[in-house]
């Protein structure tokens, strides 16, 4: 499995549109990456994002090398909505076109009901070497209740 990480459509073809592989992402590393169901949207602009971006330097303190932000969109759509929100630099964002990474998580979920097709549940995880530690999966993707930045600090 690999993931497109954010970038500009000439940087994309600069890239010649690779991608990242899980090992590369995750291989002796301390992360904590968290899936939202889009970019833009309100609860993932308004809560999950933010919820992290103001806690990186304490989820650092705890020996997290790197922070991740995942969506079901296209990685240029990633790549502006990071940009929008300051939030590059902070955390680092990819994207799951396709939606395949997630449905191999099993984190996967239909919201064609609200126009959005298939997307991704709201969820965290700390990942430490590959292996996953802590998974917080909101029960309905409108919450933010168990996978926000403060919640993993406190799951770590």
């Amino acid at each position: 499995l690999a993931l497109q990480e954010a970038r500009t459509w000439d940087q994309g073809l600069e890239s010649q549109f690779a991608t990242t592989p899980l090992s590369q992402i995750f291989k002796d590393k301390r992360v904590v990456i968290f899936g939202t169901p889009g970019a833009f949207t309100g609860v993932c602009t308004k809560g999950h994002v933010p919820s992290y971006t103001k806690n990186v330097e304490q989820l650092k303190s705890k020996g997290v090398d790197s922070v991740i932000c995942v969506a079901v969109n296209d990685p240029y759509t990633i790549n502006a909505w990071a940009e929008k929100m300051n939030a590059k630099g902070k955390i680092q964002f990819f994207a799951d076109f396709d939606g395949g990474f997630h449905k191999s998580l099993g984190l996967e979920c239909d919201l064609s009901k609200a126009l959005l097709g298939l997307r991704s549940q709201r969820w965290s995880a700390f990942v430490d070497d590959g292996v996953v530690k802590v998974l917080k999966v909101e029960k309905v993707p409108s919450e933010l209740k168990v996978s926000d930045g403060e919640t993993m600090i406190k799951a770590i």
